[in-house]
């Protein structure tokens, strides 16, 4: 099921939208996606963001989506990832307000999920959560934005994945950026900055990798 609602946020209304597994009531977690530039057409529609929300969606996770600053029904301006990361992070925060018809979301884990800007924004967030004792279970960052923005370090366990002719953010900066983490990056041979016919590979890498972890964790837990 899909629906959309607009909540309050730091600065005026911010607009979400909600992808519900079919198992509403038994959430296995909730995933925030970030969707791309605003200024350059940037909305929560975005068929990559989409795409990110249904791949959780196929595992039982809630996704939420929201717009950034200006874009549709959220209220502010651009703020080159500042204001945006505020804005995620209240979404996050708050949800056990606004969402307050679905209790079961509140305790569920959370992941973090962003594409192009949006994984500035998400890397961002996961970042300042972790610093607050909050780490998320999964983070997830396709067309990364390193050398377009101040990418941070990012847990080892992020699932990153690029495109091998991305023409926007080209794959040498984001090796660049992975490398000094020793952090892994997923290639698509042959994609460009949209993964144009690629989605469903790169859905199906989401879902490999949430489904992966889940099961390394119980088996952890069950040592």
């Amino acid at each position: 099921m899909h629906e959309r609602r607009t909540i309050p946020g730091p600065i005026g209304r911010i607009e979400v939208a909600l992808d519900w597994p079919e198992k509403r009531d038994a959430l296995a977690g909730v995933a925030f996606v970030g969707h791309p530039h605003p200024l350059y057409g940037g909305t929560l529609d975005n068929k990559v963001a989409a795409t990110l929300a249904r791949a959780f969606v196929a595992v039982g996770w809630l996704a939420v989506r929201p717009n950034f600053r200006g874009v549709g029904a959220t209220e502010g301006a651009h703020d080159e990832g500042r204001g945006e990361t505020d804005d995620f992070l209240h979404v996050i925060a708050t949800l056990p307000e606004w969402l307050a018809d679905a209790p079961q979301a509140a305790a569920a884990p959370r992941a973090l999920a962003g594409f192009s800007f949006g994984s500035f924004v998400a890397a961002r967030s996961a970042r300042t959560l972790a610093a607050q004792h909050h780490p998320v279970k999964h983070l997830v960052l396709v067309g990364a934005a390193a050398g377009k923005w101040p990418m941070p370090p990012v847990r080892a366990g992020t699932l990153v994945v690029h495109g091998e002719r991305d023409e926007t953010i080209p794959l040498a900066d984001v090796l660049d950026w992975a490398r000094p983490q020793e952090l892994p990056v997923v290639v698509l041979p042959g994609a460009d900055h949209f993964f144009h016919k690629r989605l469903a590979t790169l859905k199906q890498l989401v879902i490999d990798h949430v489904v992966a972890a889940s099961a390394i964790d119980a088996l952890s837990q069950s040592r």
